[in-house]
This record gives C-alpha cells, sequence and structure tokens, in this order.
C-alpha cells in the first residue's frame, strides 16, 4: 500500500487535474492551494492515441476467444450428430383399402364397417392427465402419502366392472418429455433425439399417425388442453370447437384444467355428439402440482380428487358408442419433475371404459389390476394399434405397437381368434414397415435372420388354422405373432442405436485438437499475452480464410460429397486451419517453456482439472461429482492456508490465512445445501427442498434471502474498506441500489410462499401482478440500472488532501498531502460492480435455498481473489480453475444435477405469466447455470483486484486468466464427450453418461460466451474509465 500512495503522490499534478471538474473541494483548500487546471474539452493528443491502440488490441483480444468458442461449437455439433440417435422418417401412409393381412369372412376398405378390421365403437374420448403416475391410481400401500386413494374411480371400476373396464401401467419409453410422449402415443413408434425425414419442419409429425388418419378418414376432432397438440397437428382440429391452452405455466394449476372440464362436457351432451367423432383432451394440473410442490403435498390430493370427480361425470355422460381412455404420458419423481429413465418417471398408467363391456382378461390371474407397476403392463406405443383397430381406422405404417389384450378377448374371455386375428394384421404391418425401413437404411439382412424364422413360424401357424381351429391353436398363433412383434420391437430398439462413429471420432477430434491449441495460448505469460495476440492474430487470419476456401473448393468440385455437405466441408477446413495456425505459431521458444507446470500452484491447477476428466469414465464418480468437488476445494483451502502462513510480508500472510480458513468454512458451509439424485440414496439427504418428496421450500428457508439481504452488502463493502475503495458509485450501488435489489429478491419469494401455502386472504391473481411486479423491478435494477450505472460511473476513488503533520496548522501557506483512496484496487473495485449486477438477476431466479447459495459464492469468489493477491498468484493458471470448481461445485448447490429432471421449470416464470420467447428459456439458463454464469463474470477479476490504475499488461492478463477459465470447461467437455462415446453401450449411459455429456457441452459454450461477451466486453469500459481518469500507462 505504501508503494502505491508513493506513486500517487508522484502523480498528483496529472490526477488532481483530471479530478478537479468531478470533485468539490473544501472551501478552505481551494483558497490555501493552487487551483488545478479545469480539463478542456479535448482530450490530449497522446491519449487519444493510446486509447484508439487499446481499443484496437482490445478486439484482437476478443477474436481469440471467439475462435475457440467456434472450434467449441463445431466439436460439439459434430459429435452430436452421430451421438443423439437418430431415426429416418418413412413417407410411406397406410391405407383403408389396402390391408397387411386378408381376414376370412371380411370385406376389408369399408370406412363404416371399418378399414382392416370390424371396428367397435363409433366414437372416442381420448384423455390424458400429464404425468399419472400408477400408483396414483390404485389403493395406497404402505406409510401415508397425499397421493394416496384421492383418485379411485378407474381401480374401482375396473374391479367391480371387470368387462366395462380396465386399468394397466403404462409404460414410457425415455425421455419422459411430453411432446416426445405424444409422438410416440400418436405413431406407435420408438423416440429418439433426432428425427430425420424429407420433410421434417419445426415439430409437426409428418409420418403417419392416427390422428392424421383419422382426418384421411373424415372423423371430425376437437382438442382441448395443452397446446403442444397444436404444434404436432396443426390444422387437424376443429376451429370452433377446439380450446388450446399455454402448456408451460407450471404454477398455474386451475386454469388449463378448468377450460378443459368447462368445454368438455357440453360436447358430451346428447344435443351436441353428432359434431365429433374424437375428443383429446389432456390436463396439466396434476403434472403442474408435481413440478411446483411435488407429489406428496395437498394440492397433488386436490388435483387428483378434481380428476376422480371429473371421470365420474364422463362415466355417466358418454353412450354405448363412445370409448373412454384415459392415461397419463409419463409418470413423476420423488420431487415430481421428469424427463428421465427412472421407475417413477416411465410408469404411468391407462384406464379404458365402454359403457356396453367390450372388454376381457385373458387370464384369470388378470381380473383385477395389478398392485403396482411392475405388474402385468403394457407398452405406451401399443395404445396406436389398440385404438386404430377399435375404431375402424388402418394402424399407421411406422407403428410397431401390440394390440392391448383386454380390448379384444371378448367379454367372455374367450375370443382368442379375434386376438389372434388382430395380432396377426399388426404383425404383418409391423413387418412391413420393418422391410421398408431396413431397405431404406441399407441395413445387414443377416441382422433380420432370426426375426424372419419367427415370422415364417408364426406365419405357418397361422396358415395351418382350420375353418374352425380349436382354442389352443388360437393361443399358439397368437403367441407367435406376440413373440414376432416384441422380438421385432427389441432389434428396432437396438439398430436405432446405432452411432455414427465416424462424425463421433471427428468431434472428439476437433474438440482434443482445439484443447491443445487452446492450452498453448492459455500457457502464454501473462506478460507477453499482450505483445503475443497483437502479432499472432493475421497468420491465423490468413490460416482460416485459406482453409475455409481450399475446402468449400474441394467440396464445390464433388471430391467430398459422399460425406460432407458444403457447410461441413467450411466448418472442417476452418477449423483444420485454425489449428494449424495455433500450432505453429503458439510453439516457439519463449512458450515451449511454459507449457508444463513448474510450481506447487500449476501441478495443484493441473491434478484439479484432470482428475475429473479422467473420474468421468466411471458412473459412481459422476454420481458424486458434488462430493469430489467439495475435497477438491477444501485440498485448494488447505494449501492456501499453508502457503500464506510462508508468506514472508506479516500482512500478507495474516489476510492470506484469514481468507484461505474462511474459503474452508464457506465450501462446507455451503455443502449443507444438497439435492441428491436418485442414484445416491439412501447415503444422501436433500436440503434443498422442503423435503426430498417437494418443489417447494420450507419456511425456515425464507429467512435466507433476509440474512442475504442484510449481511451480502455488508461483506461486499468490507473487502472495499481493505483497500479503502468504498468510494464514489460504490456507496451507493453497493449500499443502497444492491441492498434493495435483493431485497425485492426476498420480498418476491416470501409472496410466492404465501402463494403456495394461502397464508393470505388475497386472491391468487392479485399475488401474482404483485410478484411479477416485483420480479421486473429487480431484473431492471440489475441490467439496466446497472448497467447504466458501471458504464458511466467513475473509478471508485476518491482524493484527500490534508497537511503534513510537521507544519504549523495556522500556515496558510504549509505543504498539503494528497492521498488517494482506493488507488490499490482501482480496476478491481470499479469491475465488481458489474458482478454485482448478475448476482441480483442470479438470486432473483433461485430458490430461497440456492440465493443463499449464490450469496456464500459470492463471499467465496472475494475470498479467493485475496488468497490470489496475497500469495501473488494473480498471473497463475490456479486461480481460474478454482473459479471453474466453484461454478461446477454450487451447481450442485443451487438445487441441480446432471439430470433432465432437476431442471427447474418454473424459473422461466419468475417475472412473467406467460411463456414468452426468448426471455423464458434465458431464465431457465440463468437458474441452472447461474454459479457457472457468475464466476465467469469474475473471471477477469483474478487480474484485476487490487491492481493500481497504470498497471502495464492488465488487458494480457485478462486474457490469458479467460483463456484458462475456458480450458478448464473444455477438459471437463471433451472428457464427458469421449467417456459418452466410449460407454455408448453402457447401461447408464442415457441416465447417468449421456446427461453428464450434455451438461459439460451446455457449461462450455455458455461460458465461452459470458466470458467474452460480459468479462470482455466490461473490462473495455472498466479500462477505458480509468485510462479516462488517471491517464494511460
Amino acid at each position: 500500500m505504501s508503494e502505491a500512495k508513493q506513486t500517487g503522490q508522484n502523480e498528483f499534478k496529472s490526477i488532481s487535474a483530471a479530478w478537479a471538474a468531478a470533485k468539490e473541494k473544501n472551501n478552505a483548500v481551494q483558497k490555501q492551494a493552487q487551483t488545478p487546471t479545469q480539463p478542456s474539452n479535448s482530450r490530449k493528443p497522446l491519449d487519444e492515441a493510446i486509447e484508439g491502440k487499446y481499443n484496437v488490441l482490445h478486439l484482437k483480444s476478443v477474436v481469440f476467444p471467439l475462435i475457440f468458442f467456434f472450434f467449441h461449437a463445431y466439436g460439439i455439433y459434430v459429435f452430436t450428430t452421430g451421438f443423439l440417435l437418430t431415426r429416418l422418417v418413412l413417407e410411406d401412409k397406410s391405407t383403408c383399402d389396402q390391408p397387411p393381412l386378408t381376414v376370412a369372412g371380411f370385406t376389408p376398405g369399408s370406412h363404416e364397417r371399418g378399414c382392416w378390421h370390424p371396428k367397435t365403437f363409433e366414437k372416442a374420448v381420448v384423455v390424458i392427465i400429464d404425468a399419472l403416475r400408477y400408483d396414483f391410481t390404485v389403493p395406497g400401500q404402505g406409510e401415508p402419502r397425499h397421493w394416496h386413494n384421492a383418485l379411485r374411480v378407474f381401480h374401482e371400476t375396473a374391479v367391480a366392472e371387470p368387462y366395462n373396464a380396465f386399468l394397466l401401467p403404462f409404460i414410457a419409453d425415455p425421455p419422459t418429455t411430453t411432446l416426445v410422449r405424444l409422438k410416440g402415443l400418436t405413431t406407435g413408434n420408438l423416440p429418439t433425439f433426432i428425427d430425420a425425414g424429407s420433410n421434417f419442419a419445426g415439430t409437426a409429425i409428418e409420418e403417419d399417425n392416427l390422428v392424421a388418419q383419422l382426418l384421411h378418414h373424415n372423423r371430425t376432432m376437437v382438442h382441448l388442453g395443452d397446446d403442444t397438440w397444436q404444434a404436432l397437428f396443426p390444422g387437424y382440429f376443429d376451429a370452433n370447437l377446439t380450446r388450446a391452452y399455454d402448456s408451460f405455466n407450471v404454477w398455474d394449476l386451475h386454469t388449463l384444467d378448468n377450460g378443459v372440464t368447462e368445454h368438455l362436457f357440453p360436447l358430451l351432451e346428447p344435443a351436441n355428439r353428432t359434431k365429433w367423432d374424437v375428443v383429446f383432451a389432456h390436463y396439466l394440473g396434476v403434472d403442474h402440482a408435481g413440478h411446483r410442490y411435488g407429489p406428496d403435498h395437498p394440492a397433488m390430493t386436490a388435483k387428483l380428487q378434481q380428476m376422480d370427480d371429473v371421470f365420474r361425470k364422463v362415466i355417466q355422460s358418454i353412450d354405448d358408442d363412445t370409448l373412454l381412455v384415459v392415461m397419463g404420458d409419463h409418470g413423476m419423481d420423488a420431487k415430481g419433475d421428469h424427463g428421465g429413465e427412472s421407475d417413477d418417471e416411465i410408469e404411468a398408467a391407462i384406464w379404458m371404459y365402454s359403457r356396453k363391456g367390450a372388454f376381457g382378461r385373458t387370464r384369470p390371474d388378470h381380473l383385477t389390476p395389478p398392485r403396482t407397476a411392475k405388474g402385468r403392463s403394457v407398452d405406451q406405443i401399443d395404445l396406436v394399434p389398440t385404438l386404430s383397430l377399435l375404431l375402424g381406422l388402418p394402424i399407421p405404417f411406422n407403428n410397431l405397437g401390440t394390440p392391448i389384450q383386454e380390448a379384444f378377448i371378448g367379454r367372455d374371455s374367450r375370443d382368442f381368434g379375434n386376438l389372434a386375428t388382430v395380432n396377426a394384421i399388426t404383425a404383418t404391418q409391423v413387418r412391413d414397415y420393418q422391410q421398408k425401413y431396413s431397405i431404406a437404411r441399407g441395413e445387414d439382412a443377416a441382422d433380420m435372420s432370426g426375426l424372419r424364422l419367427l415370422w415364417d413360424d408364426a406365419q405357418a401357424s397361422w396358415d395351418a388354422l382350420s375353418e374352425k381351429p380349436d382354442v389352443e391353436a388360437l393361443k399358439q398363433v397368437f403367441s407367435k405373432f406376440m413373440a414376432y412383434q416384441r422380438n421385432t420391437l427389441t432389434m428396432c430398439r437396438y439398430l436405432w442405436a446405432r452411432f455414427d462413429l465416424f462424425n463421433m471420432g471427428l468431434g472428439i477430434a476437433s474438440l482434443t485438437v482445439s484443447l491443445i491449441c487452446l492450452y498453448c495460448f492459455a500457457m502464454v505469460p501473462g506478460p507477453l499475452m499482450e505483445t503475443h495476440i497483437s502479432i499472432k492474430l493475421f497468420p491465423i487470419a490468413k490460416c482460416l480464410s485459406a482453409g475455409i476456401a481450399t475446402t468449400i473448393l474441394i467440396s464445390l468440385m464433388g471430391i467430398t460429397t459422399s460425406l460432407w455437405s458444403l457447410k461441413e466441408a467450411g466448418l472442417l477446413g476452418a477449423t483444420g486451419s485454425c489449428a494449424v495456425a495455433f500450432w505453429f505459431t503458439h510453439t516457439d521458444s519463449q512458450i515451449v517453456p511454459k507449457l508444463y507446470p513448474n510450481s506447487l500452484w500449476g501441478w495443484q491447477a493441473l491434478i484439479f482439472t484432470l482428475l475429473p476428466a479422467i473420474g468421468f469414465a466411471s458412473n459412481s464418480f459422476t454420481i458424486w461429482e458434488d462430493e469430489i468437488l467439495l475435497f477438491f476445494l477444501g485440498t485448494f483451502g488447505f494449501l492456501a492456508v499453508v502457503s500464506s502462513i510462508r508468506k514472508a510480508v506479516f500482512t500478507d500472510s495474516v489476510i492470506g490465512v484469514s481468507q484461505s480458513l474462511l474459503f474452508l468454512v464457506i465450501t462446507r458451509l455451503a455443502s449443507l445445501s444438497r439435492l441428491c439424485r436418485e442414484e445416491q440414496m439412501p447415503f444422501c439427504h436433500s436440503t434443498y427442498y422442503a423435503s426430498a418428496t417437494s418443489s417447494t421450500s420450507a419456511e425456515w428457508q425464507l429467512f435466507i434471502p433476509f440474512a442475504m439481504t442484510v449481511f451480502l452488502p455488508t461483506i461486499i463493502k468490507s473487502y472495499y474498506h481493505g483497500t479503502k475503495s468504498y468510494e464514489g458509485s460504490a456507496i451507493f450501488w453497493i449500499g443502497f441500489a444492491f441492498r434493495m435489489g435483493l431485497l425485492g429478491s426476498t420480498v418476491f419469494w416470501v409472496i410466492n410462499a404465501a402463494d403456495d401455502g394461502n397464508w393470505l386472504a388475497v386472491e391468487e391473481a392479485t399475488l401474482k401482478v404483485s410478484r411479477n411486479a416485483i420480479a421486473l423491478i429487480v431484473y431492471g435494477t440489475a441490467f439496466v440500472a446497472g448497467t447504466t450505472t458501471f458504464y458511466y460511473c467513475d473509478p471508485c476513488v476518491n482524493l484527500v488532501t490534508v497537511g503534513t503533520d510537521d507544519d504549523n496548522p495556522n500556515d496558510p501557506t504549509r505543504r498539503k498531502v494528497v492521498t488517494i483512496l482506493g488507488y490499490a484496487n482501482t480496476h478491481g473495485s470499479r469491475y465488481f460492480l458489474v458482478v454485482t449486477n448478475w448476482i441480483l438477476a442470479i438470486a432473483l431466479v433461485q430458490k430461497p435455498m440456492g440465493a443463499g447459495a449464490i450469496g456464500l459464492l459470492t463471499w467465496q469468489i472475494l475470498a479467493l481473489l485475496e488468497i490470489v493477491d496475497a500469495n501473488d498468484l494473480s498471473q497463475s493458471v490456479i486461480g481460474p480453475i478454482v473459479l471453474g470448481l466453484l461454478g461446477n461445485f454450487y451447481f450442485f448447490k443451487t438445487g441441480h444435477q446432471a439430470t433432465l429432471a432437476s431442471i427447474q421449470w418454473d424459473s422461466a416464470f419468475v417475472g412473467l405469466t406467460k411463456i414468452t420467447y426468448p426471455w423464458s428459456p434465458l431464465l431457465v439458463v440463468l437458474n441452472t447455470f447461474g454459479a457457472q454464469i457468475l464466476v465467469a463474470v469474475s473471471v477477469p477479476l483474478v487480474a484485476l483486484w487490487k491492481q493500481p490504475p497504470k498497471k502495464k499488461g492488465l488487458l494480457g492478463g485478462v486474457v490469458k486468466a479467460l483463456a484458462v477459465f475456458m480450458l478448464y470447461h473444455a477438459t471437463i467437455n471433451l472428457a464427458t464427450t469421449m467417456w459418452a462415446g466410449w460407454l455408448r453401450r453402457h447401461l447408464m449411459l442415457y441416465r447417468i453418461f449421456s446427461p453428464r455429456f450434455m451438461t459439460g457441452a451446455a457449461v462450455l459454450l455458455i461460458v465461452d460466451v459470458v466470458g467474452i461477451v460480459v468479462g470482455l466486453g466490461a473490462v473495455r469500459w472498466n479500462t477505458v474509465s480509468v485510462g479516462q481518469a488517471f491517464g494511460w500507462p
């Protein structure tokens, strides 16, 4: 500090002149001191020239990280095209007059009697209760839960009227998201991540499906409820009767459900039955109750009881010719979320009801519904052939499902002839599809030899049936066709799990090459970085242009058309040429010796990066990643204590030891916030929500944002006081605006809790308006007022003029001493203001426990900066690496896991009343990756914290810190990508390894963008402001 003050005294004349216009001096001081020169409207030509050079250098500094972002995006894109499963969509359509199999005694092609099989029903009411888990529909067992015995009508009717109704577990194929499940429920095909087809556009289903067949055969359809149906089937439904509602507002449990019920019952009245043939109704209240509260909550009881009441009335409203189908598209886990493949997420329920008693059972022990979903079950794709044949429609061409036995065995449970017939028809349709698909994809005929034998055996048994076959012969035919269909389904699952190894390998190679280039760039010594950036950009640009031009030329000549499109060839050329350029420009004699760690901190950073990269090959490591990160951070804190004790300067030692111990304490305190994933049970206890089965916060957790409002601004203020930087804009922004923003966030969550718990006798709409208004004010404070303040504010310093102690205080000519308060941290104190803006926004979209975690993260970042300064580590790689560890650690502490089910979708409505693009997705990103975003914004502070205004090479230090930070995440991404590719046949691929790969890829791209746009952008504003106040170095 003494050296900084001496520097300030030597520069008094230039500094006081620049600050005279911004500060009002004490009248007495102005009379005693020489009046400083007022700044003119035109700045010194030398300063303008230096600023111009800085702007050019800054632009070049942005280009380099942008190139690496391009590397990362390209590698992830190419790998993803080979890794995420694809399925070719065939354009073939089933027709009424061309059945796959002719049935004796029945003339096909009649819309009145039935196309391929005599129809059983004229009309149908098909209802989806979103997230209807099977155990919601059967009598409760074990410890009492809120969903027990709330929805009884399905089980009661299936037991009391077994020939009118049946209830079965309805097993979904993951991923268990509504849009994917609706595709399976209407096409009868398996889900994949990418559907490739020549007519694919948007989210509309172009392949043959049940809804399209209804439309083609002039059936009038009505849709009520979830508007996802409108995106999948645009223009299919009667516009006058259809009522679609927004499906994503998980905080609204009633609007959509009430709307569906309001419009459903009038359609069932005798006077209106001629206006429709099929009604599709989609309730969302159960799903939203799960997302908002979890299944074990009184709100779930209320929604299930509401559904029970609705369907008791529907039963009384339909006629004998109408089939009633009620089903769940998926289930929900213990917290009410879904998207993965756990048992609770895939075990939905299906219930069919007919007043005329058309159903039966193939076995006596099937007379009552299974007690659990582990009993007799049906696949969700089985709905498609079942509904098609019952309504007299052709089965969609792409179907792989099997008719549900209870719907065709007959009331006497002896009609095995009909059961064998519908299975023969469906099996023949499946065989036609399988053969056509194999030809289109060029599948190896040897792969189908086993299926061919099963088919030949089933066909021979069918052909051998006499005119009056006995029951055993029919059972045998039925069983053989069933076996063929099930084995075909298994084979298709295997075939569509074939990965494009070429694209996967190319993506991994691209990510590997980019990682090597980024490593070489990040290891450039800090003092050389600015010079390096200035002289290396042009050769890289030349190689980039030449590479793109060459590969495009090759593609146009047709040399690569068998493997590459023009776009892919251009991307490959850009990647390859950049890699070559980086290699040749970053391997000179000044850089190569720096590629290896030469200190304890360097080796520690290497271990912290490589150990997780290797460990992600283990499913146990991936499952317990949060605990491993806790160990790494604890190790860093311990070594920081040891290093600080050894410091020669007593002040640095005290600061280093105290902040290192604080770092350890905060780490342990943050570890108390946990959201356990299913695989961690029973060795993990969730604390993020009120309970392990809840999606709401406990009442005591509301004190966390209150405490954050009181203490966090004071904590930040204490770090500013350490360098006397709590001056200027910092006083207003941190002491008032930032605190008021945190208070607004606190009030928001209190109102939300009051709405959840019905604490206040206030209408829900009023609470919603108040809550959203407060959220918008906080957003405005963070991004509008905060950004404006950061852009226009002066550095957080102040000039204090006092007389020397040895002078006569009454002597008007005595000498004056100028002290610049905050001089030693001019860059860091001003830049941290932009970090507070992001703290406000990120804390708002987190639950109370998550907001507390963000507060601890902020405190830990400040402690880390003090550790870095006390141990002279601003040029070391350890600072950015530990920031990367902190970001990933607090990803888990804010209630997230590397699973789809942990995404907090309700964050899309913090401040919004409905889905609004692009804001709603951005809010989900801010909630999910808020910790990584915050540390990405904080990365420049590693180079800027406690740096005086005229310190040279700061921009180079910032670029180096950002490059090391990107390097850490690029390594994690490459590792998760490689292990996901290598373990592509692992049993836990889609439960553990694939979600971790997707998380790593998303984090890498997000921190790249935030670091470049926010980090480097804010550094420019920060440096220009300081340069204009103090002059350029």
